[in-house]
């Protein structure tokens, strides 16, 4: 488990979002709902006045067999999480990581399934995270003749984020960092100028607080995500 730098001060900069703390979190599971699957890598990013100001990134061990398709999909392979930490210790690493920020995620909807069911087995409390999900966001924001879909690739090519997204948990975070910079440029851009306001935004968008996931939410896999597997 890596935590590889911290700064949280961010220079003083226009932008209503820019003082925010935004965690933006990706996962790599077995498969596509809770009840089912587990987590096999966490991988998120501090972002802060737009800069990436610290990772978090961790395999972990899910106590079971990958799935042929997800190992060939992530490349993650039973090898490869059979020395990683527990779900709990990664977990707990994580939620302390994203202590005090604004969550994000790309279709947050199916990340926030899957940790507020980890929590639950792990016996850890969910903290009352406010979630943006970008594909929320990039439906109010952009329009069909902008971006063919709102797919964390299209959205990336688009955005020309620094780093591609490639199906493992880091990466992915820092194209969705990325991507939510780009949108919430965005939305200042149209006037929005608080984080209720944008919240409010994304819950009309179809983002759902963690709150408010009662059960198991799968990912889409070519209408949002382009994905054919976690």
């Amino acid at each position: 488990m890596r935590q590889l730098w911290r700064n949280r001060r961010a220079p003083a900069a226009p932008s209503p979002f820019d003082l925010i703390d935004f965690a933006i979190v990706d996962l790599e599971t077995t498969g596509w709902v809770p009840e089912e699957a587990t987590i096999t890598e966490i991988g998120a990013v501090l972002v802060c006045g737009g800069r990436v100001r610290a990772q978090f990134s961790s395999l972990v061990n899910p106590g079971s067999a990958i799935p042929e398709q997800v190992a060939v999909l992530t490349g993650i392979s039973d090898a490869m999480v059979a020395s990683a930490p527990p779900l709990a210790t990664v977990l707990a690493g994580f939620l302390s990581f994203a202590q005090g920020c604004v969550l994000a995620a790309h279709n947050a909807p199916f990340d926030i399934a899957f940790l507020t069911a980890a929590c639950k087995a792990c016996n850890l409390p969910w903290p009352a995270f406010q979630v943006l999900d970008t594909v929320a966001l990039a439906h109010h924001l952009l329009g069909e003749e902008e971006v063919a879909d709102c797919k964390l690739a299209t959205l990336a090519a688009h955005f020309n984020t620094r780093i591609r997204p490639r199906h493992r948990a880091l990466p992915d975070a820092l194209a969705t960092a990325d991507v939510l910079t780009a949108l919430l440029r965005r939305l200042a851009a149209t006037g929005v100028r608080t984080l209720a306001e944008a919240v409010c935004i994304n819950r009309e968008g179809g983002a759902t607080q963690p709150q408010a996931v009662p059960s198991a939410q799968p990912r889409p896999s070519d209408a949002e995500t382009g994905l054919s597997a976690p």
